[in-house]
């Protein structure tokens, strides 16, 4: 187990030994510092807090910067915990690269997808809209029939309807890592990753 912080860069595809190509995702994987080491001791579990993503002092709050002086460690923008670093000797302020991963490894990423705002059912559930003969002119794109008259005279909960889409905590899991840049931490994995660019992304091993 165990993993790193990053931010999504954009898409790209790369080409193998054989000439496959592959449509990949470029993730800027940490370099993360190791914030704070929980043992199942002191708090009951066994993790790693990182910190990812470079702040001025003047945006933290008191307690969080109270932690970075305490241990000599420069403000960090995002702090996450990880599970999974028993089998290496790891302590506070230490840092953590893409060399932590290799390629051909499944990974776990996690990420918020992009927000879409209200939408209607067309889009947010795929409906195929209305017939647009038989004489009506304006119902092409809407939802139908929501709910009985009679009986039970009500809207089912969960029945799809229009609403928010997006900005959802999405985890795409067995991503395969086919390249990996040490020198500029990149990480390149099959397919796409949730979220827009320069956000925030977990990757996990798994």
């Amino acid at each position: 187990m165990g993993g790193l912080l990053g931010k999504k860069v954009r898409m790209t595809q790369v080409f193998d030994d054989n000439g496959k190509v592959y449509p990949v995702t470029v993730i800027a994987a940490g370099p993360c510092y190791v914030t704070q080491v929980k043992t199942s001791d002191v708090d009951g579990y066994d993790a790693l807090q990182l910190g990812f993503g470079e702040l001025k002092e003047k945006h933290l709050r008191k307690p969080q910067a109270g932690l970075f002086k305490k241990n000599n460690i420069k403000p960090l923008k995002y702090l996450r915990e990880f599970a999974g670093f028993a089998d290496r000797e790891v302590k506070v302020g230490d840092e953590l690269k893409v060399d932590i991963f290799s390629e051909g490894e499944a990974v776990e990423i996690t990420g918020t997808s992009k927000g879409r705002g209200f939408q209607g059912t067309m889009r947010r559930h795929n409906f195929s809209g209305a017939n647009k003969t038989h004489g009506q002119s304006d119902r092409w794109r809407a939802p139908g029939s929501l709910g009985q008259s009679s009986y039970p005279s009500r809207v089912f909960k969960g029945q799809k309807m229009a609403g928010r889409m997006g900005n959802d905590r999405v985890t795409i899991s067995q991503t395969q890592i086919v390249r990996i840049d040490p020198e500029r931490n990149l990480l390149f994995v099959i397919g796409p990753v949730p979220g827009s660019v320069n956000s925030l992304v977990e990757i996990k091993k798994i």
